[in-house]
């Protein structure tokens, strides 16, 4: 079965290159896309489920001269959908040297205090998210929790914990695919304000989403946990 796949595979390839006349301007990048796209689907059947590094035959990896694109089209749907969310300094979107994209999300508005529900008027912003992160498949979708220092180290890992996996949570049952998500939760550490002050304590208590393409021939780099 695994050898029919292949050579379906590369039956696709081979149709692909036929199909793109030889006097088309467009042809190279077309036939690494396709490439790309069959590859990546070989890989997901080779690849077990249990060790968390595929996404899946329909999915596939992007060729590498096509990511920046990919991701600029993906940045400019979040910055035109989560406008009005930005405006209020609900959350904030940065573009990595990497092409990851980061949304911070502020806990303020999406978790009572201590608590690890999203709060209803959070959701919509959730759902904004969802349809994206559907549209832009090629992709995994790390989301890391972080708090204060008020309380125990531990506890404040766990809490981060729990809120990263009701993020993750709201995110699967509006559709995105739980085999394209990580979830981790660090705690107190990796501050970005004092914890001396409440407004620093504030800008820590929050939520990143790390958006990472998943790029043909290195598709282990997309599963790895963001650190930068």
């Amino acid at each position: 079965m695994k050898n029919l796949k292949i050579a379906i595979a590369v039956l696709g390839v081979s149709s692909l290159v036929a199909a793109c006349a030889t006097n088309d301007p467009n042809r190279r990048a077309k036939i690494g896309a396709g490439v790309g796209a069959v590859a990546g689907a070989v890989l997901g059947h080779q690849i077990k489920h249990g060790s968390g590094k595929f996404v899946g035959a329909a999915v596939g990896a992007l060729a590498g001269g096509l990511v920046g694109n990919y991701m600029d089209k993906q940045e400019q749907d979040f910055n035109q959908a989560l406008e009005e969310e930005q405006r209020r300094n609900d959350l904030e979107i940065e573009r990595l040297k990497d092409d990851t994209l980061k949304l911070s999300l502020n806990s303020e508005v999406s978790f009572d205090f201590d608590r690890a529900e999203i709060k209803p008027a959070f959701e919509p912003t959730l759902d904004k998210l969802a349809a994206i992160l559907k549209k832009y498949n090629r992709t995994v979708v790390h989301i890391i929790g972080f708090t204060d220092s008020v309380g125990s180290a531990e506890y404040n890992k766990r809490l981060s914990e729990r809120r990263a996996r009701a993020v993750a949570d709201y995110l699967i049952s509006q559709g995105v695919p739980s085999d394209r998500i990580r979830t981790e939760g660090r705690g107190e550490r990796e501050p970005r304000a004092t914890n001396a002050t409440e407004a620093g304590r504030q800008l820590n208590r929050r939520v990143e989403i790390y958006v990472k393409p998943i790029v043909e021939g290195q598709e282990d780099k997309a599963y790895e946990s963001p650190r930068y």
